[in-house]
This record gives structure tokens, C-alpha cells and sequence, in this order.
């Protein structure tokens, strides 16, 4: 497995990355356990959770999934071999990850101490090798939604304030870098500014959803912070949430797939985003490939890509996506990818 540089710290992290957000929900702890045994059999070593985990969120399960990965910690002793990201969330209505009572989930100092201690002890360890902001302590449009002009309105958390919480734990060991996830250009560079100017933790990585029909990474700006700024992509949702892998081709509905359990997944229904996410599913059938490994090795080929993130509920499908790493990755397909995109670009922002 290919190893990259994060960010500009001095941590290697491997190109693909364990996303475990269904451990606890569509998982059990026994099948977390043993796709953290195979991931690390393959050379899977950067691994990423939340303290919302499992999805969909609800206070049933919230923190289930860090405390599975600290139950196999606990098992195996192999916590040093792993580099592990976990995240706390951002402005909103889920109180039930705060103890006390709040109006808000928050980025203050409070509920950023609170969320550090409690991941620290579901996860059995002493520290995060990476610890991100799942998403931001302001109102924005996320996964794909529109923000209210109105919101711009409304107080934050201040960057530099945010920074120094993070920093505090930085100096007392409990976390060793620092990322951000479901961000914008102006957040990325309004950290990196008060980082720089007041000696504080830099942004080393940025989580966002990238892939073949959702490329607004490259067109939105982020691209470009990042490279010039160091800042290494997380890409999640490769596979588009399942829609890539062709399981729900021609209106399928598989019993236990995340649309038949939970319907989330409406980013990717829209008649733009059914004609796109066929196309590329011909184009896999063209040139006798996995779907799921077409697109997963495409972003793993972007010049900017720290790391992609691949998720899955059985085996099987975590081999195949772990295989696609391997997956040769020709002048032929870039140029039919481009091609695509340019045709419909980005329906599922």
C-alpha cells in the first residue's frame, strides 16, 4: 500500500484510509473487529471515525463506533500501528453528544474539551494522531445544500479561537494534528492565516466528499488552496454513497443497503445525477472493470489526494475496495473520465 506525507506534518499515511462509520449500526463490534484485522493484514493503517459515529446519527449510537475500534485496541495492543483521525461536529442540533445541556453542538472551549476526553476514552487511548473539525462551527450549505443568506448573520466561533482549544490538547499530547472536513476555501485559509500569524496548530488535512460525480474539489477553489497550502484531501464517498458501485442501477434496491435501510442518499437522485452515474458505470462495463474499483482508484490518481477513504458493511465488498488500489490506471481511462465530467459536470455537488 502507497504511503503519502500529510499535510506538511511528519506523519505517513496510507492511501487508502478505513472509513468505520457503520460499525455499530450496520456492523456489529465482532465485524468491525475483523475488518480492522484484515485492513491491517493489507497494509490499511490510517483509519477514521467521529464522535457522532455510528450513521445515520441518533443518540442510540453515538460514539458506538470509536468504542469498537477501542475494544480492538485493547485485544491486539496495536494502537502504535495505526494512525487514527477522529472528528468532532460542527454548529448543530444533535445536543445529545454534550453531557450538559447546550443549544448547540458547538466548537467552544467546553464542548471541544468534553468531546476530546470522551473520544480519548471510548477509543482506549492517551491520543488522536489526527483530530478533525467535522464540520464547521458557522453556517454553511452542506452536502449539497444551500446556505440561507440570512445565517451570514449569525455568531461563530472565532478561527483563532477555535485554534487555540485545538492547541491546547495539541500541548498536552491528547492530539498530534489537526484537520478540517466539509470546508470551504475561505474557512481552509481563514485557519491557516490565524495559524500562521499567531504560531498556532496548522490545518494539515481537509475531509470532503470527492468523486467522479462530484468533482467540485478541483472546480471550487479548494483545489488550489490545498496544493499551494499543503493541505492533503480526505476524499469520502468514492463510491457516491453506493450509487457508484451499480447496486442501485435501474432503480435496484438491495435489502441492507444504506438507501433501503436509512434513504439518505438524495444528493445523488436527481435526473442529472442518474445519467451521469450510468455513464461512468458503462464506462466501467466498457472496459471490463469493477465499477467500485474504477472509482475508487480514480481518486486515489489525483495528484492532490492524501488519502481515500473506502467503507464497507461486508467483506467482500472491503476486499474489492481495498483491491482497487491496484487497479492500472491508463492515459485511456483519465482521458474517458475528463470526457465525462466535461459533459456533465459535477451533478452531485
Amino acid at each position: 500500500m502507497d504511503m503519502r506525507k500529510l499535510g506538511r506534518t511528519d506523519l505517513m499515511v496510507s492511501a487508502c484510509c478505513l472509513g468505520t462509520m457503520t460499525w455499530g449500526e450496520q456492523n456489529s463490534e465482532a465485524e468491525g473487529h475483523a475488518q480492522m484485522d484484515y485492513a491491517m493484514d493489507r497494509g490499511v493503517t490510517f483509519w477514521d471515525t467521529a464522535e457522532m459515529y455510528a450513521v445515520p446519527p441518533k443518540a442510540e449510537t453515538q460514539g458506538t463506533t470509536e468504542r469498537i475500534i477501542g475494544t480492538w485496541f485493547a485485544r491486539t495492543g496495536r494502537r502504535q500501528e495505526v494512525i487514527l483521525a477522529s472528528k468532532i461536529a460542527g454548529l448543530s442540533k444533535m445536543i445529545w453528544t454534550r453531557d450538559n445541556k447546550v443549544d448547540w453542538t458547538r466548537q467552544t472551549k467546553t464542548q471541544v474539551d468534553e468531546a476530546v476526553e470522551k473520544s480519548l476514552k471510548r477509543l482506549q487511548t492517551d491520543y488522536i494522531d489526527l483530530y478533525q473539525l467535522h464540520w464547521p462551527d458557522r453556517p454553511v450549505g452542506l452536502f449539497g445544500g444551500r446556505m440561507d443568506m440570512k445565517a451570514y448573520d449569525q455568531p461563530y466561533e472565532k478561527f483563532e479561537d477555535i485554534l487555540g482549544h485545538l492547541d491546547q490538547h495539541v500541548q498536552a499530547g491528547r492530539i498530534r494534528h489537526i484537520g478540517v472536513s466539509n470546508e470551504t476555501p475561505f474557512g481552509v485559509m481563514r485557519f491557516i492565516a490565524e495559524s500562521e500569524a499567531r504560531g498556532l496548530p496548522r490545518m494539515a488535512s481537509i475531509q470532503n466528499a470527492y468523486n467522479l460525480v462530484n468533482r467540485t474539489f478541483e472546480d471550487g477553489g479548494l483545489e488550489e488552496v490545498c496544493v499551494r497550502e499543503d493541505v492533503g484531501l480526505l476524499a469520502y464517498s468514492p463510491l457516491a454513497q453506493g450509487y457508484l458501485t451499480g447496486k442501485y442501477r435501474h432503480g435496484a434496491l438491495p435489502e441492507g443497503s444504506r438507501k433501503q435501510l436509512f434513504n439518505r442518499l438524495q444528493r445523488y437522485e436527481s435526473p442529472a445525477a442518474e445519467r451521469a452515474i450510468e455513464s461512468y458505470l458503462q464506462l466501467a462495463d466498457d472496459h471490463g472493470l469493477d465499477p467500485s474499483k474504477l472509482a475508487i482508484r480514480f481518486c486515489d490518481t489525483r495528484p492532490f489526494m492524501a488519502s481515500t477513504i473506502i467503507g464497507a458493511t461486508t467483506m467482500a465488498q472491503l476486499e474489492v475496495c481495498i483491491d482497487a488500489f491496484d487497479l492500472p490506471w491508463t492515459e485511456e481511462l483519465e482521458n474517458a473520465v475528463n470526457k465525462l465530467h466535461k459533459e456533465q459536470p459535477s451533478p452531485c455537488p
